[in-house]
């Protein structure tokens, strides 16, 4: 079985809040309603750890008694980068701690029979490749999705990538670190394994169809 020390680039955030939502998510019962304000919770939190070590420079500022100079976040706004359709369902909690942040918006699909990710869409800021991009999607199955993703970023110039998701998969995650070790991924929990349909089990389902209702 694998270990996180099997995964140097990976974090998994184990707060008791985030696997408390988590729990929650997984409930095949759970409403379309509640799912998707759970996973915009989660995203806040996940935003959270993501950003810890965001740079800080010194601002002079003055308060009702005196100027002073105090730390505020440096350089260009960081870019929130959901694949549709299913990471959007982070975007509200993200930038509700970020307000400033860009937002990129990456269209792929998994082909249902061969797994692989198709690209339908892409609209990034024309200086994303000078800004820090977070790339979102709450599940890391088989990470064809994930990998096609950060190709395109990077395509694009980006050179600082992190891949924030809800759930990974040891299969994925492997394969994801093989095509990009220089990419660190963000997760609540690393569940058992794929099915044959590349499923996460035991996973929470298809979290874009638990999110929308379309199931």
């Amino acid at each position: 079985m694998r270990t996180l020390a099997d995964f140097p680039t990976l974090t998994v955030v184990d707060h008791p809040l985030v696997q408390h939502k988590l729990t929650l998510m997984r409930d095949k019962n759970r409403s379309t309603t509640n799912f998707r304000q759970l996973l915009n919770e989660i995203g806040m939190l996940l935003a959270y750890e993501v950003t810890r070590d965001l740079p800080l420079e010194l601002v002079e500022v003055e308060t009702p008694l005196e100027k002073t100079k105090k730390p505020m976040i440096a350089g260009k706004k960081l870019v929130f980068a959901p694949i549709l359709r299913a990471g959007v369902g982070f975007l509200d909690g993200m930038l509700s701690l970020v307000p400033s942040a860009r937002v990129a918006h990456i269209g792929l699909y998994r082909d249902p029979e061969t797994l692989t990710a198709i690209e339908y869409y892409f609209k990034a800021p024309s200086d994303v490749a000078e800004r820090l991009v977070l790339v979102l999607d709450p599940m890391l199955a088989t990470a064809n999705s994930a990998i096609a993703a950060v190709d395109k970023l990077k395509g694009r110039g980006v050179t600082e990538l992190r891949f924030v998701c809800l759930l990974a998969a040891p299969e994925g995650i492997e394969k994801f670190t093989k095509a990009h070790p220089d990419v660190h991924i963000w997760t609540a929990a690393i569940d058992s394994h794929l099915n044959d349909h590349g499923y996460i089990v035991p996973g929470l389902g298809d979290a874009g169809d638990r999110m929308y209702g379309t199931k």
